[in-house]
């Protein structure tokens, strides 16, 4: 499953920074991000502020030509700003406090959220973050009998690979997720696509049901996007157990493929994910604690990192693991 709507709703906000801070403040951040970042935190300010209007303009201008400090003073109003608005969103909705989703109510939820799922989770956000291009590169590295864990709609259908020689491409796909709906969802775009391979689904939850229904060793490659962040610590950290349990070990070719929320590596992103999380969960964000260390949790695994990469300053993580052969 994928979750970028706490993202759209919460972090632009944040960027909104890039307004508040001089051109010296340097993010490693795509250059489309931090123009969407910028629009979103203006169209912020002017829904609290109002626009401004070519008098207050003419006005801004004149106070900065006299005042011999405009620059500390026009990031001060930037900043209140930005206060104002981080401070509304924290009290107006801190209230409802984030937990990790059980399995009941992610099945409830998730069942909910099928027909729109695609609208929320993709298009020019997901693109401006760098998360559609990292989709394509990892599913890319699917191959084999793969097993895709919280496969939700489908929104990775279109992006494996069936048609190379049989030592890189997809020969079986299996998705499981905790919603019916989601798979019903996936079954129709799949028809639509016409995929050439055999595809099944399953119901389960991949927390605690992997090894029972599928055995151990069973796949090649195991793919996961999105889905950690709702399962919370606990329940990811069993899931990466599953997962280790029936993907095959790394001389068999084995491997594990992860994009996933995490806690960025920017102090300041950081804490504002930090400051956030609760309300991005409750709203939006479908269940999602967007600033889980997911490094942690597979770091304290038997996984092996083969593979780190970083998108929107940490806020996403790539990560490509395999398992030690028996």
């Amino acid at each position: 499953m994928t979750v970028l709507s706490e993202i759209a709703i919460l972090l632009p906000t944040v960027l909104g920074l890039l307004n508040v801070m001089h051109d010296g403040c340097a993010f490693s951040i795509d250059p489309k991000f931090i123009t969407s970042a910028r629009l979103s935190a203006r169209s912020c300010r002017d829904c609290f502020f109002g626009q401004v209007s070519p008098l207050d303009e003419k006005n801004n201008s004149d106070e900065s030509s006299e005042n011999p400090f405009p620059v500390a003073s026009s990031m001060l109003r930037r900043y209140l700003s930005f206060a104002t608005i981080s401070g509304i969103t924290k009290c107006t909705l801190s209230s409802q406090m984030s937990h990790a989703l059980s399995p009941l109510e992610a099945s409830s939820s998730y069942d909910s959220y099928a027909n729109t799922y695609d609208e929320l989770d993709g298009g020019p956000l997901a693109s401006a973050l760098g998360i559609e291009s990292a989709r394509t590169d990892m599913i890319s590295r699917a191959k084999g009998d793969v097993l895709e864990v919280g496969a939700g709609t489908g929104l990775n259908l279109d992006r494996y690979n069936f048609g190379k020689t049989n030592g890189e491409r997809v020969t079986s796909l299996t998705l499981v997720d905790i919603s019916e709906g989601m798979l019903n969802a996936a079954r129709k775009k799949v028809e639509r696509l016409g995929l050439p391979i055999p595809i099944k689904y399953v119901k389960l939850d991949a927390t605690s049901e992997l090894v029972k229904i599928f055995g151990r060793e069973s796949f090649d490659t195991v793919v996961d996007t999105f889905s950690f962040c709702v399962m919370g610590e606990q329940g990811a950290s069993n899931c990466v157990k599953q997962m280790i349990g029936v993907v095959k070990g790394r001389n068999e070719g084995g491997q594990i493929l992860l994009l996933e929320n995490s806690r960025s590596s920017n102090s300041l992103l950081g804490w504002y994910q930090d400051f956030t999380a609760e309300a991005a969960a409750s709203i939006g964000g479908k269940g999602c604690v967007y600033n889980q260390d997911t490094g942690k949790i597979i770091r304290r695994s038997s996984l092996i990192i083969e593979k780190e990469q970083t998108y929107a300053a940490g806020v996403f993580r790539f990560y490509c693991c395999t398992v030690e052969s028996a």
